[in-house]
């Protein structure tokens, strides 16, 4: 073929080819004093700035784990459970569209990087039942003879909302600690001991067996009395009651019942010598009380209909000192 052809074929190839061939643009190069992370990049080319950012982060950001350390306790929380991803071409443009957006001067961008929010919700939650310590109430066990008290405790939580948050910003920062020390808050527990002292002010214990009746005042013990209890066939009922009504010189409701005699269905004066029910009344529950009897020999006996009988002077002393809802335990 003659020169002269082959010189114009070429021509025609050149003339067909891109015009990106002949003249390909330039890479994007980031301005001066933009520094990521404090990583100076300003200068460099978005392919030269990711190789810088990979180079300098690669092992600080995706090679460390995170420890949560609290209570005694590390909990370890690795890079890829956390479906950590740190993009160094990312990081780059970011750099890059900022230093176009912000007049010239300093400026720092941060690291590009993402991971699973749910994941970090789920960590921080276990960390968080783990470091939990329970408040516990101050309780009262109420015997027959003694109030047992057991004192509250305090318990301690985390801030399970700051400790994502602090975890979030651990692991975008090349330059942070990758140990945390969160710190715990107190918890105070809902009942203490003084509340105790106000919910059972006046505690009153009935013992069938001993024949007593006794008084706690303020979770202490205070004054023991006397009393008469029901007959076996009419047995005081046991368990947990408290004081329902109250009267002075009470009028008495007789039962239907064979052993009200005459009176069955009446109702007899509160004072009248034939009420049985002396001085002072303290209902507790279905018609049993505790009353002053005209019978002051029977106490220490099982004589009653159910009621718990105490002398005169007795149930006069103690009638002040107790407010309706007074706890009762009869045993």
């Amino acid at each position: 073929m003659p020169r002269a052809v082959i010189v114009v074929l070429s021509l025609v190839l050149v003339a067909a080819l891109p015009a990106s061939v002949h003249a390909q643009e330039p890479e994007k190069v980031i301005r001066p004093g933009v520094t990521v992370a404090g990583l100076d990049v300003g200068g460099q080319t978005l392919t030269q700035a990711a190789g810088t950012i990979e180079r300098a982060y690669l092992h600080q950001l995706v090679k460390r784990n995170v420890s949560v350390r609290v209570g005694g306790q590390a909990h370890r929380l690795r890079m890829g459970a956390l479906g950590f991803v740190f993009d160094p071409a990312k990081s780059a443009r970011r750099a890059y569209i900022a230093g176009n957006t912000t007049p010239a001067g300093p400026l720092d961008v941060a690291v590009w990087t993402s991971f699973n929010r749910s994941r970090l919700t789920a960590f921080a939650a276990r960390v968080d039942r783990a470091a939990r310590v329970l408040a516990r109430d101050a309780t009262v066990r109420i015997t027959l003879s003694r109030i047992y008290k057991r004192r509250g405790r305090s318990g301690r939580e985390l801030d399970e909302k700051a400790l994502r948050a602090a975890i979030a910003a651990t692991v975008a920062d090349p330059a942070a600690s990758r140990v945390l020390r969160p710190k715990r808050r107190l918890v105070k527990p809902r009942v203490a001991m003084r509340d105790l002292a106000r919910t059972y002010g006046t505690v009153i214990t009935i013992d069938k067996s001993s024949f007593r009746l006794r008084l706690f005042k303020r979770l202490r013990f205070s004054k023991s009395y006397g009393v008469a209890v029901g007959m076996p066939d009419y047995p005081t009922p046991e368990g947990r009651f408290s004081i329902a009504n109250k009267a002075v010189d009470p009028p008495w409701s007789a039962p239907n019942k064979p052993w009200a005699g005459a009176y069955a269905n009446e109702t007899v004066p509160g004072g009248s010598f034939e009420n049985p029910l002396k001085a002072r009344w303290m209902g507790i529950a279905g018609g049993v009380g505790i009353h002053g009897t005209g019978s002051p020999w029977s106490i220490g006996t099982m004589a009653s209909h159910g009621c718990i009988r105490m002398t005169v002077p007795d149930v006069i002393d103690l009638y002040p000192r107790v407010p309706l809802g007074t706890p009762v335990l009869i045993r």
